[in-house]
């Protein structure tokens, strides 16, 4: 294994204007599954995540609590922390964009650099504005007159604001596009983002007047205008790495080898994140992961339709390991995919209980009863190693993690059948010697389960290796069935 190769990874970081859904979850798991694999390759691995909370949004929010900006974003970001952790997410970082130490420096340094290119110029706008996105939209981006994100009616806004020159830059992201360089994950997305390069980049506003923003990030020597979010959140995928401080840890991990993003965020990771960091001179993102919504019944989840899925309430049900394979096993990570409580359960009961706890529970019961030896166990190193696991690799080279998990599943079905053709509780009274070698045989193959499930279910796959090291049976049900 390559243990020089360091992996960067980042999640979007949410606005902190509400607590987060099963979307974010799904994103939040999505990211760490990647991060946990590099991890146990021995990759120098980085997770990045945080909240946005430079935003008129939240300015509205705590107003409606009617609590102070601070204390509300104090607040809730401990809530983002708490469904992370709940979820089993091992980040390195939890970036808040509105902490001046951590983020401010890094924002302020590339403005002064795109300043420096002279890409940045002040102009009267008027245009149209979703509050929602905080983005200004063109009529031809429009949909039927709406937000194609949020399907209101854009405000008319007229102001005077800083520009960035995107339409600079056009050519230049769509050849680092099409040569792979900015590597655009699926095929589908990347097509998407073609099209609208080929129908040309608009200037966009890059600062909006301080008074809509009160706690945002002064622009440099003009204090009447704050950075706006394409110079500020974004930026948070460097100024987490100290890019405009020390810059020990962006020399280190920065390119990020992918920015894990939803569908809704393509144009600004794809178009306005790439026109900055070419202004900068620095160095692209090397993947973009887009991943599709979490659906119920075919529909999108909304209040309207009473088909949103808390995120805790599948947690504290059935555990956040199952919620993580669900996540991982039957998501599509390239396209929408679908979770219902019904479907859910079934999943659970035929893939968890029935099938990974299971099969423990009778290979350990087998293997303490019949007073079998402790096996010879190898490290996980010395198994992720082994040729026929060179296709779960190759998934994971691919972002094609949910392959690589319905291959795990593949190998727990495997070693039920073998039990079922060769039923070495049975042959344990007429032929030992086979019946040990077989079990002994399972309890190796187990072994090597537990170490390809670490990045998806990581508790349980603990919890396997600490049963085969006591050698003994598991102390409660793996996965309890849920009728």
């Amino acid at each position: 294994m390559n243990h020089k190769k360091k992996f960067y990874i980042t999640s979007p970081i949410f606005y902190p204007n509400a607590n987060l859904h099963i979307g974010h979850a799904y994103t939040m798991t999505v990211c760490d599954v990647l991060a946990r694999y590099h991890r146990l390759m021995g990759h120098p691995t980085y997770f990045l995540t945080g909240a946005d909370e430079n935003t008129g949004k939240v300015v509205k929010a705590a107003e409606e609590k009617g609590i102070t900006v601070p204390k509300f974003l104090d607040g809730i970001t401990e809530n983002f922390k708490k469904l992370f952790a709940d979820l089993d997410v091992s980040y390195d970082q939890f970036i808040r964009t509105g902490v001046k130490k951590q983020h401010w420096p890094g924002a302020v340094k590339l403005w002064n650099k795109l300043v420096e290119a002279g890409d940045i110029y002040k102009s009267t706008y008027e245009g149209l504005y979703c509050p929602q996105c905080e983005a200004f939209y063109t009529e031809k981006d429009l949909i039927d007159g709406t937000c194609p994100i949020h399907k209101i009616v854009p405000e008319k806004i007229k102001e005077e604001n800083y520009f960035f020159k995107l339409s600079k830059y056009t050519a230049k992201i769509k050849k680092a596009i099409e040569s792979n360089k900015l590597h655009i994950i699926p095929e589908t997305r990347k097509n998407e983002i073609l099209a609208l390069l080929d129908r040309g980049l608009d200037d966009v506003s890059f600062s909006r007047p301080i008074k809509n923003v009160p706690h945002g990030i002064p622009v440099p020597n003009d204090p009447q205008q704050v950075i706006y979010v394409w110079c500020d959140a974004l930026v948070n995928y460097i100024s987490a790495l100290h890019y405009g401080q020390d810059e020990e840890l962006f020399k280190e991990f920065w390119p990020a080898q992918v920015h894990v993003i939803g569908k809704d965020i393509l144009r600004f990771h794809a178009a306005i994140w790439p026109a900055m960091l070419m202004s900068a001179k620095l160095s692209l993102p090397e993947n973009l992961l887009v991943h599709g919504f979490i659906t119920s019944q075919g529909h999108k989840m909304s209040k309207s339709l009473g088909n949103v899925i808390d995120p805790y309430e599948l947690i504290n049900n059935f555990g956040k390991d199952a919620v993580r394979f669900y996540f991982a096993h039957e998501i599509p990570p390239f396209d929408d995919g679908d979770l219902t409580q019904e479907n859910f359960k079934s999943v659970y009961n035929a893939y968890l209980a029935n099938g990974i706890g299971n099969l423990v529970s009778r290979v350990m019961k087998m293997a303490t009863s019949y007073g079998l030896e402790q096996v010879s166990l190898a490290t996980d190193e010395e198994i992720l190693k082994l040729k026929e696991y060179k296709v779960y690799h190759a998934y994971f080279k691919d972002f094609e993690f949910t392959k690589a998990a319905h291959l795990v599943w593949e190998k727990i079905t495997q070693a039920d059948k073998k039990i079922q053709e060769t039923e070495p509780f049975k042959l344990i009274k007429t032929d030992r010697e086979k019946a040990v070698r077989i079990i002994e045989e399972l309890v190796t193959e187990i072994w090597s389960i537990a170490t390809l499930l670490k990045p998806f279910v990581p508790e349980t796959a603990e919890k396997i290796k600490e049963t085969i090291k006591k050698w003994q049976m598991p102390e409660a049900p793996l996965f309890a069935r849920k009728d």
